[in-house]
């Protein structure tokens, strides 16, 4: 199933819904187009584009897997970050457990391609998608779904919706990062309450305990450390009291793309429980990186002997006008570049063939078409050049754009990434 959806990408036709394509591919089928093995800056492509680095996408899919591995964790990387399920597989096939998600519409697209495995990283208490969940449960036995519980209204409404389902849900109770931190349970007794009223629900199953240290509040390692041993702690009090029964294996999960060397320290140091602990880690900016809030807060900045992520996003524009010498404006603003954490980054400037570094060259605004740039006097721009641009923060870059060329270091364009938002 996996296979032949994924196949059905490539037989899209090439049209107005994909913008930075060459207007001559128009009709062509995405896999004719990627057959043609165009280049990125010759093959008649238009501004503004964003481009992958296919180089850097698989280096940073082969260290994180390498990372989970070498530290005993599996690997359900978040998938809301690039919604694209060419990169799922990519990541199953580099030893992802499957993939976490945060929405409904975001499982379906899931199952859609034929992911086995989804972790939901939110309480799920809409009935509709619930009766979609245990529908896709009775109907697929190797299906496995696992999603948050954090109120025992919620836990109550799940339970109402699932009236009937052949098979329970699998749930883990979410123990928030603290207060005034997002979702969660505030307290273990809290925690121990939500997960009696799993125990009398017919059409869940507890399983585990989960959250995500990246809302721990002014989040330092030691506090961080601080709240990962109490999610570890929760664990090993639910199993003593023998709150898991029910299941084969416990899940413990946590990690984002700040913290998941924290997670890595304090998952280590989980006691030996009654049942296999899944430690379940859920990063998943790691895919592209970035060049901005990511690259300073990533965890291999403070293991660098780990290896190091690379940015594998550039987003090309062209500047279109110079007024002044002071300034310039390139054609892609805010309808393609993420901008909610960080402006992008002048990093290159390329003229007749030539790239070299954008000297001078500062992103000070974003309109909704163009990036207004400050230029100083060692400034070398004119009007048609190229200027490639890093961006921050992947998950605001990959939902602008619904088919991503993947591009080798010459330019050569080697595939093309649908994404689902």
């Amino acid at each position: 199933m996996a296979v032949e959806a994924l196949a059905r990408l490539a037989e899209e036709r090439v049209d107005h819904r994909f913008k930075g394509l060459p207007p001559d591919a128009a009709g062509l089928t995405v896999g004719e187009l990627a057959a043609e093995r165009r280049n990125l800056f010759t093959g008649g492509f238009a501004t503004p584009v964003l481009a992958l680095s296919a180089e850097r996408l698989e280096h940073n899919l082969r260290l994180m897997e390498t990372y989970a591995a070498r530290h005993g964790l599996a690997f359900a990387p978040h998938g809301k970050t690039s919604m694209a399920p060419q990169l799922f597989q990519r990541q199953i096939e580099h030893g992802a457990w499957g993939i976490t998600l945060a929405v409904p519409h975001q499982v379906w697209v899931a199952r859609e391609f034929g992911i086995e495995r989804v972790f939901l990283a939110n309480e799920l208490v809409d009935a509709a998608a619930l009766r979609r969940v245990a529908a896709d449960l009775a109907a697929d036995p190797s299906f496995r779904f696992v999603c948050y519980v954090d109120s025992v209204r919620g836990v109550e409404l799940m339970d109402a919706a699932l009236e009937g389902a052949t098979r329970p849900v699998d749930v883990v109770v979410e123990l928030a990062a603290g207060e005034g931190a997002r979702t969660g349970v505030r307290t273990e007794a809290e925690c121990a309450a939500v997960a009696d009223a799993v125990a009398a629900a017919r059409g869940l199953r507890l399983v585990g305990v989960a959250g995500y240290e990246g809302e721990v509040p002014q989040a330092t390692p030691e506090r961080v450390h601080a709240w990962l041993r109490r999610l570890v702690a929760l664990a090993a009090d639910f199993d003593k009291a023998g709150r898991f029964d029910g299941t084969d294996e416990i899940v413990v999960s946590a990690g984002g793309s700040a913290w998941f060397d924290a997670v890595a320290d304090v998952f280590a140091e989980i006691p030996g429980l009654s049942r296999p602990v899944l430690k379940l880690l859920r990063s998943g900016a790691y895919v592209s990186h970035d060049d901005g809030h990511y690259r300073k807060l990533t965890p291999f900045n403070r293991v660098p002997e780990e290896g190091a992520l690379e940015p594998a996003f550039r987003l090309w524009a062209q500047v279109v006008s110079r007024p002044t010498p002071e300034q310039a404006f390139v054609n892609a603003g805010k309808r393609d570049a993420a901008y909610d954490l960080d402006l992008p980054f002048a990093q290159v400037v390329r003229r007749d063939g030539a790239e070299r570094a954008a000297v001078g060259i500062e992103v000070t605004a974003l309109s909704d078409q163009h990036a207004w740039l400050r230029t100083g006097p060692e400034a070398d721009l004119e009007v048609g050049d190229w200027v490639g641009l890093g961006l921050s923060h992947p998950c605001t870059s990959f939902d602008k754009w619904p088919l991503i060329p993947v591009a080798q270091a010459d330019g050569t364009v080697v595939d093309y990434i649908r994404t689902f938002f």
